[in-house]
C-alpha cells in the first residue's frame, strides 16, 4: 500500500523508518501529467515489494518545504532513502523494473 507523506510526518515516516528498510518517495503534483502516469506504477511497486520496503508519495503543492529542502525541482522525482538519508534520486517517469531494481540494491 502506498503511504502519504507530508512536511509534518516526513522525518518520522521516511527518515527514521529508512533505518530499518528502504523508503521510496514519489514527489508529485495533482496537475502533473507525467505524475499521473507514474502513479499506477508506484502502486504496483508498493504491491510487489510488500513488507520489504515502504513506498509513499509527497504532494509538492501540499508539502513544499520538504521538496524544497531535498532540492526537488522537476516532478515526478523519486528519491530512495536508506539509513536516514537519500541514497538514490530519479527524475522523470521510471518503469516498474527500474524502481524495483533500485530498491532491491538496498534490501
Amino acid at each position: 500500500m502506498t503511504q502519504h507523506f507530508t512536511d509534518e510526518n516526513f522525518s518520522k515516516e521516511v527518515l527514521e523508518a529508512s533505518n530499518t528498510k528502504p523508503v521510496l518517495v514519489d514527489f508529485f503534483a495533482v496537475w502533473c501529467g507525467p505524475c499521473k502516469m507514474q502513479a499506477p506504477i508506484i502502486d504496483e511497486v508498493a504491491e510487489s515489494m510488500g513488507e520489504k520496503a515502504i513506498i509513499g508519495k509527497v504532494d509538492t503543492e501540499e508539502s513544499p518545504k520538504i521538496a524544497q529542502e531535498l532540492g526537488v525541482i522537476s516532478i515526478p522525482t523519486l528519491i530512495l532513502f536508506k539509513g536516514g538519508r537519500a541514497v538514490e534520486t530519479m527524475v522523470g517517469m521510471q518503469p516498474k523494473e527500474t524502481l524495483e531494481a533500485t530498491i532491491n540494491k538496498y534490501l
